[in-house]
């Protein structure tokens, strides 16, 4: 017999060795009165799906869509459904799922002629997806030797799946069936396909857009959100990905085995560089033309996504244009610490465009427009103030200011201010490569292990404070930043498509120190299992001026 202590209600009960989750779940069901029904289970802090089975006493805690880990297993799932019933209604068909937009997942669909799916087409997939889930079909779950699940990938065409576990350096893997349809995934799925009953797919662009739950009300869709620059950006990356053979991590695994590591990094710097001196071309020219005068650069975009470094670098290329640039962040003219909006719980809202004076800043803003001198602030962070210490800034001619912050775009910043004077820049870590084709990389991902990472080596937080704090981030990055990216006048995408395989060998060490009775473990967990799909490689190649160089250090810029 085995004990299960349910962390949703703090009760303990006895089961047989062996039982599910979902068994267990059965008996613990009438007693929790969960509004959502469970989709995965934390065991002992690590994920699970409703299938694991438990031979020891463990802590269970089940999870639905609302947390981040059971959106996973939902999101999943759904994928290999769409993946079967394409399979279904169009053999021979290719389905390359890219990458987030617009609250659902852009998903590349090619039949067997190579031609897009039709309105048609995409309604026929519909309805075959909708008549899986109506026959509750289940997903089974097949470990074996990583030779054995090449071996049956590599019969199906399968490449992708191929380079990917070839690469992986494990000995076994999971595999799973749906009918007679199979495919690879990289976490749990739900037992069956009766569980997803909220979902769509739609015609986007030249492909199809998979709808998914509404994380705060799982009854209803995520309201579609138009994001037409933002998909822009994933095009291009994704076109660059193709002309290098590098649509996925297998294949960049394996150019790293063959040496090519610094070529893929001296490209990926190059394709950034030639982006950064487009834009700051864009701004030369708009700086000199009567009717639309740039003066101000406003730079935003969420954690993590290297605005400061981008900062510098915008700055040495416009310099480079003749220009002569000044620089602060809106972090400068953060309210004081006692004055910081708190979250219910007591906690500091930082991400709260009222964490910032922006009155002050608006004033000082016109009044260098107008030509004037003007002192601005330094905050403080050791002792929460801002502080005035004699930094005076002053636009004359050949000047230009860039601001940059996670509110530098959000109107109330720069109200009083004609859009005229402004140019506005929106960066993020726009991952573009895939696991393989029906896996994508969660681009927030490669946000929170930059910031591990870097708040690690600064001495100013742990990775399980670290951990523990990304929720409320991402919260308010959703409030305050996400809403105004498509006002942007340019996009910049600071994620290269080697970073992962770098970032391996610094966030090892530093997530293995989370400790297994740790909530945050559950993600420290996920994120070590995760990237083990890269091969290593060292950051000697990166070059000093790198965006990366912000979160691993080495950087020649100071910050």
């Amino acid at each position: 017999m085995v004990q299960i202590r349910c962390k949703n209600n703090g009760v303990t009960k006895t089961f047989n060795e062996g039982v599910s989750l979902l068994e267990a779940y059965q008996v613990f069901s009438a007693e929790l009165n969960l509004p959502y029904p469970p989709v995965s289970a934390r065991v002992n802090n690590s994920s699970q799906g409703l299938k694991f089975r438990v031979w020891q006493n463990r802590d269970v805690e089940f999870v639905d869509v609302r947390d981040n880990s059971g959106m996973r297993v939902y999101v999943r799932s759904l994928c290999f459904v769409l993946y079967k019933a394409t399979q279904d209604v169009f053999p021979n068909s290719r389905l390359y799922m890219e990458h987030p937009i617009s609250r659902g997942y852009f998903c590349n669909f090619k039949k067997a002629d190579g031609q897009p799916a039709s309105i048609e087409d995409v309604s026929k997939i519909k309805q075959r997806m909708q008549e899986i889930i109506n026959q509750d079909m289940p997903f089974r779950r097949t470990e074996a030797p990583i030779e054995e699940a090449c071996r049956i990938f590599k019969e199906r065409g399968y490449n992708d799946k191929v380079r990917l576990l070839e690469t992986s350096g494990s000995i076994y893997c999971d595999y799973y069936t749906l009918g007679d349809t199979i495919d690879y995934y990289y976490g749990a799925l739900l037992p069956s396909a009766g569980y997803l009953q909220v979902f769509g797919i739609e015609k986007y662009q030249e492909g199809m857009l998979l709808r998914i739950p509404d994380r705060k009300d799982p009854s209803k869709l995520a309201p579609l959100e138009a994001q037409p620059k933002t998909f822009d950006v994933f095009a291009e990356n994704v076109r660059w990905n193709v002309i290098m053979g590098l649509q996925n991590v297998g294949a960049v695994n394996q150019a790293c085995q063959r040496g090519e590591a610094s070529k893929l990094i001296q490209v990926s710097e190059a394709l950034q560089e030639k982006k950064i001196v487009q834009i700051a071309e864009e701004i030369n020219e708009r700086y000199h033309n009567p009717e639309n005068p740039v003066r101000l650069v406003l730079i935003t975009g969420p954690s993590s996504s290297g605005k400061t470094t981008f900062c510098k670098r915008l700055s040495i290329q416009l310099m480079a244009c003749g220009l002569r640039p000044l620089s602060f962040s809106t972090d400068d003219y953060f309210v004081n610490r006692e004055d910081t909006p708190k979250f219910p719980d007591g906690r500091y809202d930082f991400e709260n465009i009222k964490a910032v004076d922006n009155v002050t800043m608006e004033r000082d803003l016109k009044a260098l427009l107008e030509g004037k001198k003007v002192e601005v602030p330094e905050y403080n962070f050791t002792t929460g103030k801002r502080e005035y210490n004699g930094k005076r800034l002053q636009l004359g001619e050949g000047r230009i200011l860039l601001i940059e912050g996670i509110h530098a775009l959000n109107p109330m910043l720069t109200a009083q201010i004609a859009d005229r004077f402004k140019y506005k820049v929106y960066i993020s870590t726009l991952t573009s490569i895939s696991l393989d084709d029906h896996n994508w990389i969660p681009t927030r991902d490669n946000r929170l292990l930059r910031r591990i990472i870097r708040d690690y080596n600064k001495g100013a937080f742990t990775a399980q404070q670290t951990i523990a704090q990304w929720p409320s981030v991402c919260e308010g990055e959703e409030k305050w930043i996400y809403p105004y990216q498509e006002n942007a006048d340019v996009m910049f995408n600071s994620a290269l498509n080697i970073e992962f395989a770098v970032l391996r060998l610094h966030a090892e060490p530093i997530l293995a120190s989370v400790p297994k009775n740790a909530p945050e473990y559950s993600e420290a967990h996920r994120l070590l299992k995760f990237i083990h799909y890269f091969v290593p490689v060292s950051d000697k190649q990166i070059p000093p001026t790198s965006i990366m160089r912000e979160f691993v250090g080495g950087s020649s810029f100071k910050y």
